[in-house]
């Protein structure tokens, strides 16, 4: 029987798996979330100026609630806009 070295493949067997998602909060230990920061924010909307979902982030539910309330608190005090064309 032929070993998995002797076996040639037309395309990468692991092409299809992705890297498991992980909470970047939980990862680092961030427990503070800051509306004062604008740059951080960004990384969560996408460029029509609409949060990401969890299922792109990765975030856990409770870190997402928090960027959710961060966000909108930025956007209120004009740190974040609310709808933009191309905002990255």
């Amino acid at each position: 029987m032929a070993s998995r070295d002797d076996i040639k493949f037309l395309s990468n067997p692991n092409l299809g798996k992705d890297k498991k998602k992980y909470c970047r909060f939980k990862k680092f230990g961030i427990k503070h979330i800051d509306y004062k920061d604008p740059d951080f924010l960004l990384q969560f909307i996408n460029p029509q100026g609409k949060l990401l979902p969890r299922r792109i982030t990765g975030n856990s539910l409770k870190y997402q609630k928090k960027v959710a309330v961060a966000v909108k608190r930025a956007r209120h005090l004009g740190l974040v806009p609310y709808v933009a064309d191309l905002l990255k």
